[in-house]
């Protein structure tokens, strides 16, 4: 009877114990801090992210040449605006997206040198999915838009480029996000602007207050 009785006791306090994980394990979010499940990125918090060591960002005529724009130096912030429990879909505003004009270079015949690139319209909207999906889009009724302002042998010139959205995929393996042959539309601009542009980046580590984030 006893040996029953301390048998029931163990099957309850086993019971208890799982009614008390189940709630904390569900209750991860889509984005973390130090690890996969870890602390919860806070709504409001600013994620940044420089490219990755060793990489360029590419501004290319085609999705397969290398006739276009380079840049080692570029960054984006957001603000985290939602962050449910995972899976789900967490939200953010890209309030930011740079070009250091000091690192880009053009191999465009008749281009001297970049003098910048601008990225308008900001800021936009982003969600990213527990699969690692980025999504980044303009306000409604607006659009995505990159001002390349260019030096050649005739003096400057202003290329206006523009797409309705961009996709990107996360990889916790380094906390990166990678865009590749995201493609942009000339809408203004002399002969020197190629048609087509094809932005392809890898961004990491991205951090929130020098964390590494995230995605479950």
């Amino acid at each position: 009877m006893r040996t029953r009785s301390l048998l029931a006791l163990a099957g309850t306090a086993t019971a208890l114990a799982l009614t008390w994980a189940t709630p904390a394990s569900a209750a991860g979010t889509v984005l973390t801090t130090g690890s996969t499940g870890g602390t919860a990125v806070a709504v409001g918090d600013t994620l940044t992210a420089p490219l990755a060591s060793g990489t360029s960002a590419t501004f290319y005529s085609s999705a397969t040449g290398t006739s276009g724009v380079k840049c080692t130096g570029s960054q984006f912030t957001a603000k985290v605006t939602g962050n449910p429990t995972a899976p789900g879909t967490a939200t953010e505003s890209v309030t930011a997206h740079t070009f250091d004009s000091s690192t880009c270079t053009s191999n465009v015949t008749g281009v001297l040198g970049v003098n910048g690139i601008t990225i308008n319209n900001l800021p936009y909207s982003a969600t990213i999915t527990s699969s690692g999906t980025l999504t980044v889009s303009p306000a409604s009724g607006s659009v995505i838009q990159a001002t390349v302002q260019l030096r050649t042998l005739l003096g400057s010139v202003t290329c206006v480029y523009q797409a309705p959205g961009l996709t990107g995929k996360a990889d916790n393996a380094d906390s990166s996000i990678t865009f590749t042959n995201q493609q942009f539309t000339k809408t203004s601009g002399s002969s020197l602007c190629f048609a087509n542009g094809y932005f392809t980046a890898k961004y990491a580590p991205v951090t929130d207050a020098g964390a590494r984030v995230y995605v479950n």
